[in-house]
């Protein structure tokens, strides 16, 4: 595997993760794949800094039920990189249950050698 492929592999293996554990309401495994500025952009626009993003899971705002990965694309450059992942999201936010398709488009930085998520858009698709 050449690094190009490396790099492909390890961001695919963050991002499936991340979804996992958003999934199990893991914070403590989604706060070690996320940079210390990482930030959320809802559907709605709303910005959401890391910490209150995750505080939210364990207070239950919200709760993901399930996630089915419809497609990936990736582009690397460099120590950079940009993910749009869609998939249908079976969620509880704020005491309300559905299921959307949602895109992320997720920036990603090598960080110590490591493939760490620094920003996240949500839209619909």
């Amino acid at each position: 595997m050449n690094a190009d492929e490396q790099n492909r592999a390890e961001i695919l293996e963050n991002y499936r993760a991340h979804l996992s554990a958003m999934v199990g309401g893991n914070t403590e495994i989604l706060a070690e794949l996320l940079t210390e500025d990482f930030s959320l952009t809802h559907m709605t626009g709303y910005f959401q800094p890391k910490q209150e993003w995750l505080a939210q899971m364990r207070g239950g705002q919200f709760v993901y039920h399930d996630v089915q990965e419809r497609t990936v694309s990736l582009d690397v450059n460099g120590g950079t990189a940009r993910l749009v992942g869609r998939f249908m999201t079976d969620a509880t936010v704020y005491g309300s249950r559905a299921t959307w398709p949602l895109q992320l488009t997720m920036d990603y930085v090598l960080t110590d050698g490591r493939w760490l998520a620094s920003r996240s858009i949500a839209t619909t698709w």
